[in-house]
């Protein structure tokens, strides 16, 4: 892919339309994972998302995660949940800084923040705060356990919840000790959560003239992932733990299986799949034995079942067996992050962007929504755009000048 293609979400932006989000406005009080991975999705489809930093604590914290930086205060960490954005800094601390933030928020669809949960209210954050300046604004709300109840003050993180909503008892081999997942999926999929949760308001808004407060958690997203496990103990009292090579609980063959040099994941979720596998690997008769003939035979014989494919497939490497059953047997070979990141697929599917920065090209993952070609910009230095926000928002040069002097800005 050329430097000019790479810049864009698969080919020439010239002549596409506008993307999705054009014309939606989000002020996002934001910093660290979960929040900008939310704001980072609606960026990608052309909100213009505008970041507000505090100017005397170094901004999003996320700057500073290291261990790999494109420079001061940019470290890969942060281009990772901030490109398309801008950036402006923001004492909302002071009575100037809440005076800004409200010019702010009445040309603005949204107000958004992943601040702890006591937070909001006191920043002036809130749809009560802000309505008589913008009776349609939407003020978005990220935090750890709710802006409610009893740990609306408490800091909380992806790992904990993990720990607390379960993920840990079914996660790893069954004589293993507990493990959390790899990623830290619980601020990935609160943040994705959040970008759904305002873009209903706005949908709301635009159609009812009415904003509103909308609200989610890190511990509400994480117990809601748990989904038919939940409905398993709650109605059938069925609490499940780990299973061997990460098996589906009730399915199988749906785990890990040994290969010549590594592993492959077979999930034969259909009963279809299952005669088309034993085809596959050259046991056909296996496909009506008594003994494997259904869902409830296999699992009654998985440990033998185990055993038996992997002895077949110890016969070829990953990489054969996933020749033989591309697009018949769902399989996936078993990559690290380089291999998965390197592969033939991702590349034909142009699933890394490269886009330009101050210190030379940077590579990322394209945004799993695919809706048209659109530039990407890489994230924005701290501060990079506040007197052109503050100009758009009715601020001379005299003004801006006396925030500067006032340490507001």
């Amino acid at each position: 892919m050329s430097a000019v293609q790479s810049s864009l979400y698969g080919a020439e932006a010239q002549g596409v339309a506008a993307p999705p989000l054009a014309g939606v406005r989000i002020i996002a009080v934001e910093q660290y994972g979960a929040g900008p991975f939310g704001t980072q999705h609606l960026a990608d489809l052309g909100a213009e998302v505008i970041k507000i930093e505090n100017p005397h604590d170094g901004g999003d914290v996320g700057r500073a995660v290291g261990p790999h930086y494109f420079g001061p205060g940019d470290s890969h960490f942060y281009q990772s949940f901030n490109r398309n954005k801008k950036s402006i800094t923001l004492d909302l601390k002071t009575a100037q800084g809440q005076e800004v933030l409200r010019a702010l928020a009445a040309d603005a669809d949204v107000v958004f923040n992943n601040l702890r949960g006591d937070l909001p209210a006191k920043l002036g954050l809130t749809y009560d705060r802000l309505r008589d300046v913008n009776p349609r604004i939407v003020c978005g709300h990220l935090s750890a356990y709710g802006r409610t109840g009893s740990r609306a003050a408490w800091p909380g993180y992806d790992y904990l919840m993990q720990a607390e909503a379960g993920y840990l008892s079914l996660t790893g081999e069954p004589d293993g000790p507990p493990a959390r997942m790899g990623l830290s999926i619980i601020d990935l999929m609160t943040g994705t959560t959040a970008a759904m949760g305002l873009l209903a308001g706005v949908i709301s808004a635009r159609a009812s003239g009415q904003g509103r407060d909308i609200d989610v958690s890190l511990f509400d997203v994480a117990l809601h992932n748990l989904a038919y496990v939940a409905t398993w103990y709650l109605n059938a009292g069925k609490a499940i733990g780990r299973e061997a090579r990460s098996s589906h609980p009730s399915l199988t063959p749906s785990q890990l299986y040994r290969t010549q040099d590594g592993w492959i994941f077979l999930m034969c979720n259909k009963e279809k799949f299952w005669g088309v596998l034993a085809e596959c690997i050259g046991r056909p008769e296996w496909a009506q034995a008594p003994h494997y003939k259904t869902f409830k035979d296999r699992l009654a014989h998985r440990d033998r079942l185990t055993a038996e494919l992997d002895a077949v497939l110890q016969t070829a490497t990953t990489a054969q067996w996933m020749e033989r059953f591309a697009g018949k047997v769902p399989a996936a070979p078993v990559y690290d992050v380089q291999q998965a990141l390197d592969s033939g697929f991702v590349a034909e599917q142009e699933r890394v962007l490269a886009f330009d920065h101050p210190g030379g090209p940077v590579r990322m993952v394209a945004s799993p929504v695919r809706a048209g070609a659109h530039p990407v910009r890489s994230a924005p230095a701290m501060g990079a755009d506040t007197e052109a926000v503050l100009r758009q928002a009715g601020y001379d040069e005299q003004a801006i000048l006396r925030l500067r002097e006032h340490a507001v800005i």
